[in-house]
């Protein structure tokens, strides 16, 4: 019997009608069933014909098979049910085709690519259209949008015999203007919301994270921390509103010190929604206030002390003074290269976090002699070092030098760089004792020292004391 056919304010409806022609059809066909076989029974023919009729219907399904296959009707056999992609559901194309373009979509590249379109139906439909014309595969798509338009962000699959030029001039066809595309790695597979909540856990764990999360998340660009009173007697908190300012290509956001953080990327406009990401991300780091992980790792010297490696900040400072006053003329002129009364003055820059990190050491009576510092400059990363006299030539400055080192390749630094006197072979020595390629540079008798990082993290060149190492239990990862 008929099944339902349509609804009716939401009640299923059977069609009467239908039902009366489907009894009638069954009828006939018992009528005609009966007339065969009275045929077949009492005919003197009976048998030829039943075995006649059984060959034609067999070679009946045989013709349909055969010509089935033969005109493609039937799927074929390695058919798991999914879709074709995209890329090979091309109007036209042949099975030859389809196939060389599955061979070459083995050979992709990833492109992060960005491109302004009209904020109207249908701009973003032609530009995919465009991008799969390229056999373009879309990975993920944000869109940013404007006064004016729209910013849509790609993450691109590309096959490897297209080249940027090439998307980019299919993308300006479609509608796309400002188009900027550079390569992209497997870190640009995670999505958005992903990557943000994941800088925003960096950034509460320790301050001295936030330049690094600003510049993971907005791209390549330069970050500078202002500080509220600069040496040139401006005053940074009267250069942006406490929201924070954008103009096109520089962000300068209020830092939660008073000072201002400027944000600058030349080749690539900012958008509103990336502003408002990045502020957040400050406020974020605001309302926690000051932090440092506060990992204590215990180490033995050659001579037999036992020193502390530790995170240090700014409650740190009157430990610092105190170090310098112990210090010689000749150590802190080689490490300030300046007057040495005015010693003091850069340790609140030095050890605050928002400008880099800085590790201490500590003796068992809690002395502190000696201090790394890693300082973001823009984008660049500036290592030094100082080592109060009577503890020099123990190791304490390859040590700290070496953790530096490891703290700048887990940042994603590429290179770093030490300003030093000539006559500093102790600095020297040690630059040259972390077996990174190294290039010189003097100037009017200064020597800059920049290693280029390599992917392998310097190790400690201390024995840990097992017995005295301390961690609390809301330690994180120097």
């Amino acid at each position: 019997m008929s099944q339902v056919t349509r609804a009716k304010n939401g009640r299923p409806v059977h069609h009467w009608r239908r039902d009366l022609v489907e009894l009638a059809a069954l009828f006939t066909a018992v009528a005609v069933a009966d007339a065969v076989a009275n045929l077949i029974g009492h005919g003197p023919d009976g048998p030829a014909l039943l075995l006649i009729s059984a060959v034609v219907l067999v070679a009946t399904a045989g013709f349909h098979t055969w010509w089935s296959r033969r005109h493609g009707h039937a799927p074929p056999t390695g058919d798991t049910g999914s879709r074709p992609t995209a890329a090979v559901r091309t109007a036209g194309a042949s099975e030859a085709d389809a196939t060389a373009t599955e061979v070459i979509a083995g050979e992709t590249v990833l492109w992060r690519m960005r491109t302004t379109v009209r904020d109207e139906p249908g701009s973003l439909a032609a530009l995919c259209a465009a991008l799969a014309g390229q056999r373009v595969d879309i990975l993920s798509l944000q869109t940013h949008p404007l006064t004016e338009g729209t910013v849509d962000e790609f993450l691109l699959r590309v096959p490897a015999q297209v080249s940027a030029s090439d998307v980019t001039r299919a993308v300006s066809h479609a509608g796309g203007a400002g188009t900027w595309i550079e390569r992209a790695d497997a870190h640009d597979l995670v999505d958005a919301p992903t990557r943000v909540l994941g800088l925003a856990t960096r950034t509460a764990l320790d301050a001295a994270e936030l330049p690094l999360a600003l510049r993971q998340l907005l791209g390549r660009c330069t970050i500078r921390s202002l500080p509220a009173g600069s040496v040139r007697g401006e005053r940074a908190d009267e250069a942006a509103p406490v929201e924070g300012a954008l103009e096109d290509t520089v962000m300068r956001l209020r830092a939660p010190e008073g000072g201002v953080i400027t944000v600058e990327r030349p080749y690539l406009p900012f958008t509103p929604t990336e502003f408002a990401r990045a502020r957040a991300l400050v406020e974020l780091d605001a309302r926690l206030g000051p932090r440092v992980p506060r990992r204590q790792d215990v180490l033995t010297l050659p001579q037999g002390n036992a020193i502390t490696v530790r995170r240090a900040d700014a409650g740190d400072v009157d430990a610092a003074k105190a170090m310098h006053e112990r210090c010689s003329s000749r150590t802190l002129g080689m490490r300030y290269h300046g007057p040495v009364g005015d010693a003091d003055k850069y340790l609140n820059h030095l050890l605050s976090p928002r400008f880099g990190r800085t590790l201490a050491v500590q003796t068992a009576s809690g002395r502190i002699v000696g201090l790394g510092h890693l300082l973001w400059d823009g984008d660049e990363t500036e290592i030094a070092l100082l080592v109060e006299d009577d503890w020099q030539r123990r190791g304490i400055g390859s040590e700290l030098l070496g953790r530096l080192v490891t703290m700048a390749v887990e940042a994603g630094c590429e290179s770093m760089y030490a300003v030093t006197q000539s006559s500093n072979t102790g600095m020297v020595a040690a630059m040259r004792g972390l077996d990174l390629p190294l290039d010189y540079q003097i100037e009017e008798g200064t020597l800059v020292i920049t290693a280029r990082l390599d992917a392998t993290p310097v190790s400690s060149r201390l024995p840990y004391d097992e017995a005295r190492q301390h961690q609390p239990e809301h330690s994180v990862r120097d």
